[in-house]
């Protein structure tokens, strides 16, 4: 059994890649693992202050819930990160979380990682975001197990009609 942490990035409830997320974690369920979804809009995450007290204490100075996903990060076997891509990049909302690594970036690594990018593109849209969560998370010292591209999909639902939904499921059970 793997401990699965997945970070959805949707702003939407029910929005295309919190359907994705959703689908992995089912399949991840019937396999037995344990999962637990975080929804980073429903969490305070302030942006980096830059002031680099981190690197002296280890901890950020910012009091809100990254040092809880933080805790949950470090903990699990397999992350999955969901993001919608905006104007060819991922959401604000990812990349401040991101940002905010800096405490534990050298903790951050030997997980195994799945990619959830969505977005009204096609594949050629959704690349870059591919690219850069691919370096930045490759970078710590985890292993990107799998990628799913929910492709030309902008309107609440629409990735339900996708390949994308049987490559969660079943990226979920494999995990």
């Amino acid at each position: 059994m793997k401990n699965i942490l997945i970070l959805s990035a949707s702003p939407r409830k029910k929005g295309n890649s919190d359907i994705l997320c959703r689908q992995f974690m089912k399949g991840a369920q019937e396999a037995g693992h344990k999962t637990e979804l975080i929804s980073l809009y429903d969490k305070n995450t302030e942006f980096c202050h830059a002031c680099y007290a981190c690197f002296r204490t280890g901890r950020c100075v910012i009091k809100d819930d990254m040092e809880e996903i933080l805790d949950k990060m470090q903990k699990a076997d397999v992350i999955v990160v969901a993001t919608p891509t905006y104007f060819y990049a991922m959401n604000g909302k990812l990349k401040t979380v991101i940002d905010r690594f800096l405490p534990r970036w050298q903790e951050l690594g030997g997980h195994e990682v799945y990619l959830i990018i969505t977005g009204h593109d096609g594949k050629a849209g959704l690349k870059l975001v591919d690219e850069e969560l691919t370096k930045i998370f490759g970078g710590l010292g985890n292993e990107i197990k799998g990628r799913i591209w929910g492709e030309r999909v902008w309107q609440k639902g629409e990735v339900e009609r996708t390949k994308a939904m049987e490559e969660a499921y079943q990226a979920g059970l494999g995990a």
